[in-house]
């Protein structure tokens, strides 16, 4: 199963996208997590995607793509992929039709996770980890047990992402409406387009997400 996984900066795409791949046994392709990779590298291409990023930018399309292209070629991708964060704009959903028509593979699925904006900005800028074990942790949802110690580890170092504040969030969620949603209109006109209620709690998304991915496959 190949699908697009969809959704606003903080609709929980990572989340699901962990789920979908345990149950079907995919792999996931997350391009946040690849750019970060790639900007602690120390190479020219991390370097620039670094600076976009944690000015709340998105990394230009050709960048994205020479990634994106390379990571489907080995092997761990034979069985399946959900692509999280990619493709973001019109151009990029061409390419990657480009790409995958060249590979003989096509998209079985496109999922859309719908969430509310200002809901996104608080659920967002919240957010930390522990700078040991990487146990993530939120201002309002999900506090420490004991106040600056983690559940997990009994480490009390705590790091934020550069670009977790309300401004950076809201900029990013402008050029998701901007840039991204187009693209699901471009796909529904393949009739690939399930959306899901990415409001809801993460079980009750996951069955929502597990019941649209059974559903296709018995139509597939």
């Amino acid at each position: 199963m190949n699908l697009v996984l969809l959704g606003a900066p903080g609709a929980g795409k990572g989340t699901q996208a962990k789920r979908i791949e345990e149950a079907f046994d995919v792999v996931q392709l997350s391009t946040g997590d690849m750019l970060r990779a790639e900007a602690g590298s120390g190479s020219d291409i991390g370097q620039q995607a670094d600076t976009l990023m944690k000015a709340g930018k998105l990394v230009p399309d050709e960048m994205i793509i020479r990634l994106i292209d390379a990571r489907l070629d080995r092997p761990d991708c034979r069985n399946g992929f959900i692509l999280d964060g990619f493709p973001r704009t019109l151009p990029q959903a061409s390419a990657l039709d480009g790409m995958l028509t060249a590979k003989g593979l096509k998209l079985d699925v496109v999922l859309s996770i719908e969430v509310d904006d200002d809901a996104m900005v608080e659920r967002i800028s919240g957010r930390y980890t522990c700078a040991s074990c990487g146990e993530g942790y939120h201002d309002s949802f999900k506090k420490p047990t004991v106040e600056g110690v983690c559940d997990v580890c009994g480490h009390t170092r705590f790091t934020r992402r550069a670009d977790d504040n309300a401004d950076t969030v809201r900029h990013r969620l402008k050029a998701y409406h901007t840039q991204t949603e187009p693209i699901i209109a471009y796909y529904e006109g393949s009739g690939l387009v399930r959306r899901i209620d990415g409001m809801l709690g993460i079980d009750a998304v996951t069955a929502s997400v597990m019941a649209a991915l059974q559903a296709y496959a018995r139509v597939d």
